[in-house]
């Protein structure tokens, strides 16, 4: 017996951000950087995608910069760019 599709769901509320939690505490100042690396990076993936960038070799640093200017993020470093571009790249 197959099991109906559900119905999809419309979104028609404005977005509204997540409630920031505090970090753990006792971690190594390292894993601190990198996690909040990984969080830039998969915002600006999300902000390339809306704006009608969909392929990694699309985002070039200079592309990715501007969508963090118009965003209101801080330029992101090489390093972020290439996370970007790898996010892009794995979510197929």
């Amino acid at each position: 017996m197959s099991v109906p599709a559900a119905a999809p769901m419309l979104i028609d509320l404005p977005y509204k951000p997540l409630v920031k939690k505090a970090l753990p505490a006792g971690r190594p100042r390292d894993w601190y950087v990198t996690h909040n690396r990984r969080l830039k990076a998969m915002r600006l993936a999300i902000a390339l995608l809306d704006s009608g960038v969909h392929l990694p070799d699309q985002a070039r640093n200079s592309t990715i910069r501007s969508t963090a200017e118009r965003v209101g993020i801080h330029p992101p470093s090489d390093i972020t760019c290439h996370m970007v571009r790898a996010l892009m790249r794995y979510s197929r």
